[in-house]
């Protein structure tokens, strides 16, 4: 029977002033926006659903993406310099970077050649094929350097889906998890759906982004339909990545 409790709540009602940590908006140097216009139009969706601070994360990855701080702030000045043409004077955009945990991140870590957000937070991430080998001591180094280490999207790693204990084990380490927010529907496959709910319902995010790589993503994302009890999950670490990184 048709509850007026069940009723589902568009999450982009409660984004309003959100800080977007996890995005593919700068021009040119991923597979997120092939240019700037493709940027301004990502921005300006953002911009509709009241999302106006951005920390861009571009990938570093070396053998697909070898970004370094040059790349990543080059691309960066573009984008802001074609904001102001636009007018866009109300978008705050830093830069930090996603970085794949592979053969070249500990030398990258040990060359402080990594690009933290807010200076002490540091996104990894893995392949989705498997485990990084070094993951473990890699992660360990992060926190050896003074960064508290944030994986994005552990929902999404198909490995540790059968494996649920290793998501509490990590915690447990001191890894921070990231939720993408498309994973609260959808948009993923029913399964990285289904993980996401789990790890929602027993407290292991710390923080939620969009992972935005195209325009059709931010159209999707503002279709994100929540039930009222999982509001109630989701709306404590909105508020922790606002406290966090405003």
């Amino acid at each position: 029977m048709f509850h007026i409790f069940s009723k589902k709540k568009f999450l982009v009602d409660y984004l309003q002033n959100f800080v977007d940590i996890h995005n593919h908006i700068l021009p040119g140097i991923d597979d997120g926006a092939k240019n700037v216009k493709e940027s301004i139009g990502l921005i300006r969706g953002f911009k509709e659903i009241g999302i106006t601070n951005l920390i861009a994360t571009p990938h570093i990855m070396s053998n697909f993406y070898p970004n370094n701080r040059e790349t990543i702030t080059g691309s960066l000045d573009e984008l802001t310099n074609e904001l102001l043409a636009n007018g866009l004077k109300d978008i705050s955009i830093e830069a930090a970077a996603e970085h794949m945990i592979d053969d070249n991140f500990e030398e990258l870590l040990e060359q402080d050649g990594v690009m933290p957000m807010r200076k002490s937070y540091l996104l990894v991430e893995m392949s989705y094929l498997q485990q990084s080998i070094n993951f473990d001591e890699a992660t360990q180094s992060v926190m050896k350097k003074g960064f508290f280490p944030i994986l994005a999207h552990p929902e999404r790693y198909g490995y540790w889906h059968g494996n649920k204990a290793k998501y509490s084990a990590y915690k447990k380490k001191g890894i921070q998890y990231q939720l993408n927010i498309l994973s609260l529907s959808d948009y993923y496959g029913p399964e990285v759906h289904k993980v996401a709910l789990n790890l929602l319902e027993h407290g292991l995010f710390d923080y939620i982004a969009s992972d935005i790589h195209r325009i059709e993503q931010i159209d999707y994302l503002k279709e994100v339909k929540i039930k009222k009890d999982m509001l109630k999950s989701v709306l404590p670490l909105i508020h922790n990545t606002i406290n966090i990184f405003y």
